[in-house]
């Protein structure tokens, strides 16, 4: 497939997402996350081995393995250190900047030193928990790092298809807030409140960034226009999160694995996908470690994708 083909494939992508969030937002977070999400933790996490997770060490993935392992442990098994989440995941992206671009372990060590001090002056602060904790490995991972990263392919590419997709992308976001219509406004069924339960705060938080409402009952974010107007952005970012992964294989080629791996890949998929469908938050629970295993090994990549922009954007000036 072209590569102008692709991003007009994405242009569509995002549009049929945003149309189809002004609907049914509760309905098609749930479908997203509990059908399409596990087979893009495993297929990405897999093209990241491949491509050895964007660090300069051979075993630096271990390192985001092992902190992703004490944060799930710290969030379950009591006392739960929930205050202590942002910290993990805040000092786990800070240290990859060491994994990026630095090979030499002393200095990796000055920057791990110097992002413990960070993490320790900021954990204080309410705000600094809300953006990490809430924000970081939801919205702000599949929103933020998922334009970033199709901005860095445009720029790389210099195509003119893909800066639509990235200006669509943020077009359609902007109307979600902008149009409100309270007609499509619907009651929300009670399996579909009752398997939302994990991500309430996220709405709860958002409305609060947005100035969108002040909750009186967090039941609120399933029957106000405020409430629907957060769900609509929600569903929408990780939707086309999930889609843009998918509709770039002929691109990033995940698919290119061993027989045996593909397999593994599908059938652990088909059990994942069966807890869901069993009971959603059982799902939750059991694909809660898999779930942030991928957003912090996609850090490195964050890091790069960043990183590559104010190259691109250097090099352009200069000409």
């Amino acid at each position: 497939m072209k590569p102008a083909t692709i991003h007009h494939l994405n242009t569509g992508l995002i549009i049929l997402s945003c149309a189809i969030a002004f609907y049914i937002p509760f309905e098609l977070f749930l479908f997203s996350y509990g059908i399409l999400g596990p087979l893009h933790y495993l297929t990405e996490i897999g093209w990241l081995h491949k491509k050895n997770y964007f660090t300069k060490g051979k075993y630096d993935f271990v390192f985001l393995i092992i902190t992703c392992v004490i944060l799930v442990y710290w969030n379950y098994y009591p006392p739960r250190k929930v205050g202590l989440i942002a910290d993990i995941i805040f000092f786990s992206l800070l240290s990859c900047l060491a994994f990026v671009f630095i090979k030499d372990w002393l200095y990796r060590f000055v920057i791990f030193a110097l992002a413990l001090l960070f993490v320790g002056f900021l954990n204080d602060s309410s705000v600094f928990f809300t953006w990490v904790a809430v924000f970081l490995p939801t919205i702000i991972h599949v929103f933020i790092f998922t334009w970033v990263f199709m901005l860095f392919g445009v720029l790389k590419e210099k195509s003119m298809a893909g800066l639509i997709s990235v200006l669509v992308l943020i077009i359609c976001s902007v109307l979600i807030f902008v149009i409100h219509p309270e007609s499509l406004i619907y009651q929300v069924s009670n399996y579909s409140q009752n398997s939302y339960s994990f991500f309430v705060e996220l709405n709860y938080q958002l409305m609060k960034l947005f100035n969108l409402s002040d909750l009186k009952n967090i039941k609120e974010i399933f029957t106000t226009n405020a409430g629907f107007v957060t769900m609509r952005f929600i569903a929408f970012a990780y939707t086309y999160h999930y889609l843009n992964w998918f509709s770039k294989t002929s691109v990033i080629k995940w698919h290119l694995v061993p027989r045996k791996t593909l397999i593994a890949t599908i059938i652990t998929w088909l059990v994942s996908i069966s807890f869901y469908i069993y009971d959603y938050n059982l799902g939750m629970k059991v694909l809660f470690f898999l779930s942030f295993l991928h957003v912090f090994l996609e850090f490195p990549l964050n890091i790069v994708s960043f990183t590559g922009i104010g190259k691109e954007l250097m090099s352009l000036a200069k000409k």
